[in-house]
């Protein structure tokens, strides 16, 4: 069972820490993002990757997305960033869209579910975006949810199996719990919209 931290401005940075140290060791971490809570682990362990689509049961061939605590993070991960994929990440960047991109090779297989791209979005969350800081490397952003399941906006809503699975949760009290981020792949021109949320391509 993971140990349950509430998270507030006292204890912000000894959580965070802690949760990174967890995240470091190919361990699991619930945490939340700007709409749902995540299942965070390292993006370039295959061991923590696996992890993730053991506890979500979650289809192979459905990549992960990884998430990052700042643009400039973006370039090592990804083989080109397009101009207009940098117009589209000016506007809508941090937290309303996930852009896909070829992945730069630094990711293992599984991760990309085989097709050699990956989903990249910047946290809005002020709590994630600590915890990536204290990572020191991006993390994976997937909901924490079993595949199929309706993401959780609330820790109070996690799957019993999710909770007894992974290693801590850092629990921030309800998040907005909308339709979550739009992700655009960007590998293709025009960028196509591979699954609406808050913002639409055209807005």
């Amino acid at each position: 069972m993971a140990e349950i931290i509430s998270v507030d401005t006292k204890n912000l940075a000894d959580s965070v820490n802690r949760a990174a140290m967890v995240i470091r060791q190919n361990g699991l971490v619930v945490f939340p993002t700007r709409a749902f809570y995540g299942l965070g682990a390292n993006p370039f362990s295959q061991k923590a990757i696996e992890k993730v689509y053991q506890i979500k049961e979650r289809d192979p061939a459905k990549p992960i997305l990884v998430l990052i605590g700042a643009i400039s993070d973006l370039a090592p991960l990804v083989q080109e960033i397009p101009p207009l994929a940098m117009k589209l990440i000016k506007q809508y960047w941090p937290g309303k869209a996930t852009f896909v991109f070829d992945a730069a090779g630094l990711f293992p297989d599984i991760l990309t579910g085989g097709t050699g791209k990956v989903g990249i979005r910047l946290v809005a969350h002020p709590v994630a975006k600590k915890l990536i800081r204290a990572v020191g490397m991006p993390v994976t952003g997937t909901s924490a949810n079993k595949s199929g399941m309706p993401a959780c906006s609330a820790t109070a809503l996690l799957d019993s199996k999710i909770v007894q699975d992974v290693d801590l949760v850092l629990d921030s009290g309800p998040l907005k719990g909308d339709a979550g981020s739009t992700v655009i792949d960007v590998t293709v021109t025009p960028p196509k919209v591979l699954r609406k949320g808050v913002i639409t391509f055209n807005s």
